[in-house]
């Protein structure tokens, strides 16, 4: 639950990134455009946790499914073949071109 304090502090910063006045990373890169990015800068500096935070989008696409995702993580799993194909397709490894 959060304090009256952080309640001030988020809407502080979201009237700020409704206003266009937002800058991210200590105001060197630009404005905020993201919502999201928004609501993240807000939790952190009124020092709350961004983990709580789920929207109802995302629990009512889980339960429609039958569950939460990661009950669903659990219960499935993927055959050492396939992590390595994945492993393959990592980032910054290509294939040689000729």
């Amino acid at each position: 639950m959060a304090s009256p304090r952080q309640k001030r502090k988020v809407k502080k910063v979201m009237h700020e990134f409704k206003h266009g006045q937002l800058k991210g990373g200590r105001g060197r890169r630009g404005k905020v455009k993201s919502r999201r990015q928004a609501v993240a800068i807000a939790m952190s500096e009124s020092g709350q946790s961004r983990r709580k935070r789920k929207s109802s989008v995302t629990r009512r696409k889980a339960k429609s499914r039958g569950g939460s995702a990661a009950s669903r993580r659990k219960t499935t799993r993927a055959s050492p073949r396939r992590a390595t194909a994945r492993r393959s397709k990592a980032r910054g490894r290509k294939k040689s071109s000729r």
